[in-house]
């Protein structure tokens, strides 16, 4: 039995079939009739619910893992934390130049107090006129930009400013952040279009014009470009036919930037400003994986075409409404932008890390090349690599060998009724101490895993890709 129905009854809500009060609400015997019946057939008592709907749909698969992986760590498995997109983590030393510029702001006094709700203006200034010395793209002022904690922070106030009705359509497989938002904010699981596995996880555009169509709740169209999970980089054309969508039915577009200047060599490096046209649309950027500064916790929203209409500049005014609120983002590292972004140091600096990714995602692929278990896509950009069982070669009896007897039950006792690639990861985990992320941990109907490139022991490193893809080998052939 559905205890929303009731639910939205107890509280007031239209609900068919009333007839004792006005026209689509309910009487006052049926709101207490609900209550009574929610309390004793579901044990929810309604003075006290305060659960959102959308709760549910809150997960992280790849911060999620790390409670297992800790349990298995201490039954005396060395870890490897191949889950998340941590640099520091992983060893990348921080750049002198820019560790210099941080301690120099550190002792400037203005950097400990608050600033404007949107952002440091010096900072916002500066961005706008990056923004619009590109090639072929669009212009915007300095109060089209917003600064948030992060661009989970921006994430969750994107989603949670939309009408609930209002739904996002984002990629699948989806990077977790996106999808667990748009879903908690509507209180429905996440609406998605395909990526292509069989086209170097290409986007689906008929899938996206179909999903759009049919489905008149649909109010934007979401993208990470490069991708995360997968790493893939659309190209121009792709681009500008889901453009074209959002054109011909009136949508507004969300473009995941945070990896734009992570692309390898050969791959078309276009930023949102430059392809999306009169669109409305928000471009979500940040420092964390540039420096890499991560825990700065430092993201902000580039506002495009924000007068073009009345609707969507109303959102984007509740956006900045909602963050003076909130006072501010943290000041530091909005100061540092400018000097960090503006330095002649700084162009030879992102290439050297594109490069340095490029290298390590071939590494990757020839070691995965002749599986024939697997579809092994090279991506173009960020730092992730994305393997994907073909279908039908996983199964619910394969194993790996786990010498360690308490380590061995433990997995066994953690993989029923599990996903088959969660399985092998949990399996993975127990044997080698290899932590990965599996396919379908973000909203895949694939099964696979994702793992990082940002190792920098190159021994270590060649020892991870070699023991994941000599796992796989005996995954797989165990039953």
């Amino acid at each position: 039995m559905d205890a929303n129905k009731y639910i939205h009854v107890a509280q007031g809500a239209p609900f068919k079939g009333s007839r004792d009060g006005e026209p689509g609400i309910p009487s006052t015997q049926q709101a207490l009739s609900s209550l009574h019946y929610l309390v004793e057939h579901f044990g929810i008592d309604m003075r006290r619910s305060i659960v959102h709907e959308g709760a549910e749909n809150l997960s992280y698969e790849i911060r999620e893992i790390v409670g297992v992986a800790r349990t298995i760590r201490d039954m005396g498995v060395p870890i490897v934390w191949e889950n998340i997109g941590d640099p520091i983590e992983k060893g990348e030393p921080i750049t002198p130049w820019i560790r210099d510029i941080l301690h120099e702001l550190v002792d400037m006094s203005s950097s400990w107090g608050y600033c404007d709700s949107a952002g440091v203006i010096e900072t916002r200034n500066f961005l706008a006129e990056q923004v619009n010395i590109r090639e072929g793209g669009i212009s915007i002022s300095p109060d089209d930009l917003i600064f948030f904690n992060g661009i989970g922070d921006a994430v969750a106030r994107v989603y949670g400013g939309l009408r609930r009705e209002a739904r996002v359509l984002g990629p699948s497989p989806a990077y977790s952040t996106h999808s667990s938002a748009e879903g908690a904010h509507s209180g429905y699981n996440h609406v998605t279009y395909a990526l292509d596995p069989y086209n170097h996880w290409m986007p689906d555009v008929e899938d996206i014009r179909n999903r759009v169509k049919y489905n008149d709740s649909i109010a934007g169209i979401l993208l990470l470009t490069p991708d995360n999970p997968t790493g893939a980089v659309y190209p121009r054309e792709i681009l500008d036919e889901i453009v074209h969508i959002a054109q011909e039915f009136k949508l507004f577009i969300i473009a995941d930037e945070i990896y734009a200047h992570i692309v390898y060599e050969g791959y078309p490096r276009l930023h949102m400003s430059q392809w999306i046209q009169d669109v409305p649309a928000l471009s979500m950027r940040g420092i964390s994986k540039e420096y890499p500064w991560p825990g700065a916790r430092c993201g902000w929203l580039e506002m495009l075409n924000r007068k073009k209409d009345a609707n969507f500049a109303t959102y984007c005014d509740s956006l900045l409404a909602a963050k003076r609120l909130e006072v501010c983002s943290t000041t530091l590292p909005q100061m540092s932008i400018p000097q960090v972004f503006g330095d002649e140091r700084y162009p030879a600096h992102l290439k050297r890390r594109a490069k340095t990714f490029s290298d390590r995602s071939i590494e990757a692929y020839e070691a995965f090349d002749g599986c024939d278990a697997v579809i092994s896509n090279k991506p173009g950009g960020a730092f992730y690599y994305t393997i994907m069982f073909k279908p039908g070669v996983l199964n619910n009896q394969q194993t790996l060998p786990i010498d360690n007897k308490a380590v061995r039950e433990r997995i066994e006792s953690l993989v029923h009724g599990v996903t088959p690639d969660k399985r092998f990861v949990y399996y993975l985990m127990g044997q080698t101490g290899i932590v990965v992320v599996p396919l379908t941990g973000f909203q895949s109907a694939h099964e696979g895993f994702r793992f990082t490139l940002l190792e920098c022991d190159d021994a270590k490193r060649a020892w991870i890709f070699k023991t994941i893809r000599e796992a796989i080998d005996t995954y797989i052939a165990s039953a």
